[in-house]
């Protein structure tokens, strides 16, 4: 990223081929298809995983809650470094996008799994979606943006909309 950022400032026709390239490749971010993936990324963690992970270990003992919440975080951390990225390029509008789909993806975990390791998880997609609230708009300063995230968590995520709309 260095690299491009060195160039970019040395001529600004490779500057602007940078920019191109960059929105040509995040143009089109689909919010469903972002929330399908997000969901089915949570959906595979398997339960017998977290019991093999936790219980007593050489360093200490690893409660179920505390693994649940590292494998759920482990499933994340691709999404949460993907919008990060897309707000460090200052792609605002794909950033909002972005974030929408996996906000969506995390709601929809919590309430349409059927899988067993969501029992042991209970209050972790809350929890990460407070999270990616919190960091998307730490990035994101645009009073738009945030008005029309509002209005997408009130219609996509009903449920969750009191305490997450106070967040932004």
């Amino acid at each position: 990223m260095g690299i491009l950022r060195s160039l970019a400032k040395s001529d600004k026709e490779i500057q602007n081929k940078i920019s191109e390239i960059a929105e040509e490749l995040f143009r089109d971010i689909d919010v469903e298809e972002i929330a399908e993936d997000v969901f089915y990324a949570l959906d595979v963690i398997d339960v017998h995983d977290l019991w093999d992970s936790s219980g007593p270990k050489r360093e200490g003992y690893i409660s179920t809650e505390n693994m649940a919440f590292e494998m759920v975080e482990e499933q994340l951390e691709t999404y949460y470094q993907e919008l990060f990225r897309l707000c460090e390029l200052k792609m605002a509008k794909e950033s909002l996008r972005y974030c929408m789909g996996a906000l969506k993806g995390i709601y929809r975990y919590a309430n349409e799994s059927d899988s067993e390791f969501k029992d042991w998880a209970t209050d972790i997609p809350e929890e990460c979606f407070g999270y990616l609230i919190g960091e998307w708009k730490k990035r994101c300063k645009r009073k738009s943006q945030v008005k029309e995230m509002k209005l997408f968590i009130k219609e996509k995520c009903p449920r969750w909309s009191g305490w997450a709309n106070k967040l932004l």
